[in-house]
């Protein structure tokens, strides 16, 4: 019942809720970022969807004009906090989560949830084993249990394992854990980097 009917419903009167601060901070932040270097307002990142169907998920843009694609031994994106990729209002953004408001517009899309696991790139599709694929069966979300616990200090298999318990256990109680443990660790800014590559 919560899965299929109030989930969605609660997504997008959020979503159209809060749509005018997003768009006030559109206006404020599209200036700051097209100023630095000239570039384009949004990252279009192409992401894997529920049921593995890949969308286009909308961010602000964080790093300069074509920065190279770093990853972690395991594949993921690397992230450290001086990574000279990422532009002076990218690391604000980044601090912030502010960087992630233009999502709002994935769920009214129907393409994201708030809450839910963090859509990977593309390629990451056939790496998954059909056991994990589970997570799949639900929408990706702006933030989630992985998201709002570790954010980015565990390694990809972690994310996946911690993903997989939140599709098989997904309710309103959970989800309203994971809403304020997000809340907890933006405004404490707390595991934002992964400072290492093996």
């Amino acid at each position: 019942m919560y899965k299929l009917y109030i989930k969605p419903f609660l997504d997008l009167f959020v979503a159209l809720l809060i749509l005018p601060i997003v768009i006030l901070c559109l206006i404020i932040v599209s200036p700051l970022i097209y100023i630095y270097d000239r570039g384009p307002i949004f990252y279009n990142a192409k992401r894997i969807g529920k049921n593995g169907k890949p969308f286009k998920m909308f961010k602000f843009r964080t790093m300069i004009v074509n920065a190279p694609d770093i990853r972690l031994p395991d594949g993921s994106t690397y992230n450290a906090e001086d990574d000279p990729r990422v532009t002076k209002i990218g690391k604000f953004l980044r601090k912030t989560s502010i960087d992630e408001l233009p999502q709002i517009f994935n769920v009214l899309k129907g393409e994201m949830s708030f809450i839910g696991p963090r859509p990977d790139p593309v390629d990451w599709l056939n790496k998954y084993t059909e056991e994990e694929k589970v997570f799949l069966t639900v929408k990706p979300g702006i933030t989630g249990y992985n998201q709002a616990y570790f954010r980015n200090s565990v390694d990809a298999n972690t994310k996946i394992k911690n993903d997989i318990f939140y599709a098989e256990n997904i309710s309103f109680i959970l989800d309203l854990k994971i809403l304020l443990k997000t809340l907890q660790t933006v405004f404490s800014r707390q595991n934002i980097h992964i400072n290492y590559i093996k």
